[in-house]
C-alpha cells in the first residue's frame, strides 16, 4: 500500500460543507497497527469460544453432566452463532466498523459473568447461546475491518493471521486459562476472560479508524481505492460454484475445529489418559503447527498472486490438498494405540485443514463488490457455523455410546476426515472465483 493522505479511504475529500475533513497518513505500519487491534479482538474472540473445552471436565463433574450435555451446549452455542451471522450485513450498513465492534466485545466481556454467580446447566445454556449471539456476526465484520486495510491482492497474509487468532488465544491463553481453572477454579477462568475484553475494549476506543479498502472508501473515489461498483443482487454470489462449493467445505472443516474447541482436552484427559494440565497445554500443539501452515501459506500465496498466479491456483487447489492431506490422517485416528501418536495425528490433521479458512475467505471476497463484502462474508460464516450446530453434540453421543471414550473422539475425528476429503474434491471440480466473478458482474 503506497502512504499517502487518507480520509476514509479519502484523498482530502471535501465533506457536504466543502470543507476538507482531517487526514491521517496511510502506511503499511498503520495498516498493520490496525490490523494488530483486529487480530487482538480475535484472540479474544477464540479464547471465549474456547473456554468450555478448557472447563467441559470441571463443569461435567459439578453439576453432574452427561457428554452429550456438553456437546449439546457446545451445539446450541452454534445456533445462534448462526442467526448472528446474518446480522453482519445490517450492522455494517447501519453502525461503523467501529461501534458495531466495539458494542459487540463489551456484550462478550460481560456475558458469560450470570453463570459465575448462579451455576446451573440452564444459566450455561442462557449464556453461551447469548455469546454465540453476539459472536455471530463479528468474523465477517473482523474480516471487513482488517480487508479495509488491505487490497484484495494482499489479503492472504492478513487473513491468515485474523484465522491464525485461533491458534495463538489457545497457544498464548489456553496453559493459562488451564492453570487458572486447576488452581482457582473454572470461575474464575470465566472472570479473566471478562478483564482481557475489557483490556481490548479500552485499545479499540482509543486506536481504532477504518480503512481505504471499505465502501466508504469506495465512495470517496479517492486515487487510493478501488474503482466504484455498482452492487449486485445477492442471489448472483450465493449461487456461484464457488460460493456453494467452498461453503460445502469450510462447514465440514469448521466441523473439525468446534469439535477441537469443545472436545480436545478432553479427549486428551479421558480419553489418552493425560492429566488435566497436561491436556489443556497440549490443546496448543494443533494450533501451533497451524499457526505456522496457515501464516507460511498466507504468506507465499499473496506472493504467487502478486507474481499472476489465478486464484484457483492459490486460494482453491492449495487449501484442498491441505484437507486432502487432513482427511487421510483423521481417517486412521482410530487404529492409532499410542497416545502420543494420536496427539501428533490430531495436530497434523487439524493444521492441514485449518490453512482452508484464510485463503477460502480471500476466494470468497473476491467475488462481491467491496460494499457487499460485509454482507457476503456475514452469510458465508452464518454457514460455516452449521458445522458447529452439528459436530461438538454429534461427537458427546458418539463418546457417550462408544466402548471407550477414545474410541469415540477418535470416531468423530475419522468421520470429519472422511467429509472434508470428500468436500475437498468438491471444490477442486466446481470452484473457480474469477470465472464466477465474471458471471457475477456480467462479464461472461
Amino acid at each position: 500500500m503506497t502512504t499517502g493522505e487518507i480520509v476514509n479511504g479519502r484523498s482530502g475529500t471535501p465533506d457536504a460543507a466543502g470543507a476538507k475533513a482531517p487526514v491521517f497518513k496511510v502506511t503499511p505500519g498503520r495498516a498493520w497497527g490496525m490490523t494488530g487491534l483486529v487480530i487482538f479482538l480475535y484472540v479474544v474472540n477464540y479464547a471465549d469460544k474456547a473456554v468450555l473445552g478448557i472447563i467441559a471436565q470441571p463443569l461435567k463433574t459439578e453439576l453432574g453432566l452427561t457428554s452429550s450435555q456438553i456437546g449439546l451446549v457446545g451445539s446450541l452455542f452454534f445456533v445462534t452463532f448462526t442467526i448472528g451471522g446474518f446480522l453482519a450485513g445490517p450492522l455494517n450498513k447501519y453502525m461503523t466498523l467501529r461501534w458495531a465492534l466495539l458494542a459487540l466485545g463489551i456484550v462478550w466481556s460481560v456475558v458469560m459473568l450470570p453463570l459465575v454467580v448462579s451455576a446451573s446447566l440452564a444459566m450455561l445454556v442462557v449464556c453461551r447461546m447469548l455469546l454465540g449471539l453476539a459472536e455471530g456476526p463479528s468474523s465477517a465484520l473482523m474480516h471487513t475491518a482488517t480487508y479495509s486495510w488491505h487490497p484484495p491482492a494482499k489479503r492472504g497474509l492478513p487473513g491468515a493471521l485474523l484465522a491464525g487468532s485461533a491458534s495463538v488465544a489457545k497457544i498464548a491463553l489456553a496453559p493459562v486459562l488451564t492453570f487458572i481453572t486447576v488452581q482457582y477454579g473454572w470461575k474464575m477462568a470465566l472472570i479473566a476472560l471478562s478483564i482481557l475484553g475489557a483490556a481490548w475494549v479500552l485499545l479499540w476506543l482509543t486506536g481504532w479508524k477504518e480503512g481505504p479498502y471499505t465502501a466508504t472508501a469506495v465512495k470517496g473515489g479517492g486515487a487510493e481505492t478501488a474503482s466504484t461498483e455498482p452492487s449486485v443482487p445477492w442471489k448472483k454470489i450465493f449461487l456461484t460454484r464457488t460460493f456453494l462449493s467452498c461453503a460445502a467445505l469450510i462447514i465440514v472443516i469448521y466441523a473439525l475445529t468446534t469439535v477441537v474447541l469443545t472436545w480436545l482436552p478432553s479427549y486428551f484427559q479421558v480419553g489418552l489418559g493425560y492429566s488435566q494440565m497436561q491436556a489443556g497445554s497440549m490443546f496448543a500443539l494443533p494450533s501451533v503447527i497451524g499457526l505456522f501452515l496457515m501464516v507460511t501459506s498466507g504468506t507465499i500465496t499473496d506472493r504467487l498472486i502478486g507474481k499472476g498466479y489465478s486464484s484457483r491456483v492459490v486460494r482453491i487447489i492449495v487449501p484442498c490438498v491441505g484437507v486432502l492431506i487432513c482427511g487421510s490422517v483423521l481417517i486412521f485416528l482410530p487404529y492409532i494405540g499410542t497416545p502420543a501418536l494420536a496427539v501428533a495425528a490430531v495436530s497434523i490433521g487439524y493444521a492441514f485443514g485449518a490453512i482452508v479458512f484464510p485463503l477460502i475467505n480471500a476466494a470468497i471476497s473476491e467475488l462481491c463488490p467491496p460494499q457487499q463484502t460485509a454482507g457476503t462474508m456475514g452469510a458465508f460464516l452464518a454457514l460455516m457455523a452449521i458445522g458447529g450446530l452439528v459436530a461438538p453434540y454429534a461427537t458427546g453421543v458418539i463418546v457417550d455410546n462408544a466402548e471407550s471414550p477414545a474410541v469415540g473422539y477418535a470416531t468423530s475425528f475419522q468421520v470429519i476426515g472422511v467429509l472434508g476429503a470428500i468436500a475437498a474434491i468438491l471444490v477442486l471440480v466446481f470452484a473457480n472465483p474469477e470465472r464466477d466473478r465474471k458471471i457475477i458482474r456480467g462479464e461472461a
